[in-house]
């Protein structure tokens, strides 16, 4: 299943770099996990910086489907890069982490947290209102420290980091990955 994973997401990166229709999953060459509802994030980078990264917090459509869609839109839809071109196929960096189950995290303070977040593991989603942001696990490599990954996950969510805000929700995820070079 995770050749297939990356198989799916290159098809879907080449499609967006190469200005074709998104790829359709056909569900009779799928088995498995991949029919069922699953989310995932790709992420792309080259010489290991950043340059594209699309997912779903929830298992709305065939894993299949969520990591052909999510791979494309990481090559073509990020907002925070122009779209890939094909000249940079060669030696991007692809990762696909699909998402297991969220966890509530009952915690009502900053020390609370800190203390339950397990560095290296947990995705982490955080909401407050209509504003809402999530980090995967491996943003752990660039922030190792539980108080500079929740300050930052703050920041990208539109909070002031170090407050808590009244209707705060917390969950956390762990994710299994799977990488590749085109």
């Amino acid at each position: 299943m995770r050749d297939r994973l990356l198989e799916i997401a290159a098809q879907g990166v080449r499609h967006a770099a190469e200005l074709l229709p998104a790829p359709v999953i056909d569900p009779r060459r799928e088995i498995g996990l991949l029919l069922r509802p699953g989310a995932s994030f790709v992420t792309l980078k080259r010489a290991g910086t950043l340059r594209g990264c699309i997912g779903s917090l929830k298992p709305t459509r065939p894993l299949a489907e969520d990591v052909a869609e999510n791979a494309y839109a990481a090559a073509r839809r990020d907002p925070r890069f122009p779209r890939l071109e094909v000249w940079e196929l060669a030696g991007l960096q692809l990762s696909v982490a699909t998402l297991g189950p969220h966890e509530t995290l009952l915690i009502d303070t900053r020390d609370a947290l800190l203390a339950a977040l397990r560095p290296g593991i947990d995705g982490l989603v955080v909401r407050s209102g209509a504003l809402r942001a999530t980090f995967l696990p491996a943003v752990w490599e660039q922030l190792p420290e539980p108080a500079d990954f929740v300050d930052a996950l703050w920041h990208k969510a539109r909070l002031t980091p170090g407050t808590w805000p009244e209707q705060l929700q917390l969950s956390r995820y762990h994710v299994e990955t799977v990488h590749t070079r085109l």
